[in-house]
């Protein structure tokens, strides 16, 4: 067993969506709603700080490493 902190059950649930795909508009909010019983805008929170998260970053490197590829592009937009 290690001694590392691991990331929460809804950390884990909030990544686990992002590695969904999601078929048609709304599709996604309604599942964050459903699923995970919260708004989307507290569930964006909750995701951007999971980027910055080394835990984050260990459990699911790809779904992490493509977000923050997203994020960048992003930013480097505006």
């Amino acid at each position: 067993m290690t001694d590392e902190p691991t990331l929460t059950e809804r950390e884990c649930a909030v990544l686990g969506v992002e590695r969904r795909s999601w078929a048609g508009p709304g599709a996604k909010e309604r599942a964050i709603r459903e699923q995970l019983g919260m708004s989307p805008v507290r569930y964006y929170q909750l995701l951007n700080a999971l980027l910055d998260d080394p835990r984050a970053l260990a459990h699911d490197p790809v779904t992490v490493n493509r977000l923050r590829r997203v994020r960048d592009a992003r930013r480097s937009r505006r």
